[in-house]
């Protein structure tokens, strides 16, 4: 499909593989060793990593629009994204083939920063394990999350898409996790009561769960939507009584919907999501995300809003990745 009509989802090598020595080599050895490492051991497969099922799953959602709508361009598009060098190009191309993954379009940069391609690629959504290029990406105003390994691995369906979604600074803006941490929770109850009727500001993720609708709507004009492949969750901490109505109210006013809405009033989302089994959650908190992990769920890190603010004050040093 031509990128402009297409759900294009960009992925980078260590999201979509296990690639744990390689990156260890490449921090330990240089870059040189690590392409010849690579060069080495290109006829070897790299074993799934935590984007693996998420991908899988759109494409056995391409296979149901296709046959649908044999001509629509309106499916999703997997690129691997990744500053790798080209000589690595070859084991990744053996790694797709091997798995039988349909992704004809690669961007690889020589170790330079990817995230300037993916307007040119009209990306929905980056996915990737280096968390300095996510925030690069979101800063940039592209959909993104930091994606993570569970703990354990959980069998997650083969034939329907399932995405979760937290609401405030993903779908929404932060402005109400602001109100919280400045005035506490009383006072954020009062707002959302006040404020029941006007729309929250849209988060990062709004784009991509607007795009998910979009092919949700191909299956319901076919009569399909009790056996719809996509199917749409928000997890949220918010309570359904003192500021959820404010939460639906707003996804209503954009025209969109999710599947189901689960109303946690602060208990944890990793019992909740063990039960949905999606093949991705998103959450800016990485309390949240590490408590998904321990539950068996891959879960990805959106580094948008007042929760991030400590972090961007005094970044983490890391070494650059070859991913």
């Amino acid at each position: 499909p031509r990128p402009q009509n297409a759900v294009t989802i960009a992925v980078s090598s260590r999201a979509l593989f296990r690639m744990d020595e390689e990156q260890r080599i490449y921090t330990e050895q240089g870059v040189e060793e690590y392409v010849r490492y690579q060069l080495e051991h290109e006829n070897e497969p790299f074993s799934p990593g935590p984007a693996f099922p998420f991908v899988k799953a759109l494409e056995a959602v391409n296979k149901r629009l296709r046959e649908l709508y044999p001509d629509s361009e309106d499916v999703f598009d997997i690129v691997l994204m990744t500053n790798n060098h080209a000589q690595v190009g070859v084991r990744l191309i053996n790694s797709i083939n091997h798995y039988d993954l349909f992704i004809e379009r690669f961007c690889m940069t020589g170790g330079n920063s990817p995230i300037c391609y993916l307007k040119a690629y009209h990306t929905n959504l980056y996915l990737s394990a280096d968390a300095e290029k996510v925030r690069e990406a979101i800063d940039e105003g592209i959909a993104a999350a930091t994606i993570f390994s569970p703990s354990r691995d959980v069998v997650v369906s083969q034939s329907q898409l399932r995405v979760a979604f937290d609401g405030d600074a993903v779908l929404f803006s932060d402005e109400s996790e602001r109100i919280v941490k400045a005035h506490g929770l009383d006072r954020f109850f009062e707002h959302e009561k006040a404020h029941e009727n006007k729309p929250l500001a849209q988060g990062p993720l709004k784009g991509f769960l607007e795009a998910l609708g979009r092919l949700q709507k191909k299956f319901y004009s076919k009569g399909l939507r009790l056996e719809c492949p996509i199917r749409t969750y928000l997890v949220t901490a918010r309570s359904a009584a003192s500021s959820g109505a404010r939460a639906l109210k707003t996804l209503r006013s954009w025209g969109l919907e999710t599947d189901e809405a689960l109303f946690l009033a602060g208990a944890p989302k990793g019992p909740l999501l063990e039960k949905i089994r999606p093949h991705i959650f998103f959450d800016d908190q990485m309390f949240h995300v590490a408590g998904a992990q321990e539950m068996g769920t891959v879960a990805a890190h959106v580094p948008y809003g007042v929760a991030q603010t400590p972090r961007r004050a005094a970044p983490a040093k890391q070494a650059p990745s070859a991913q």
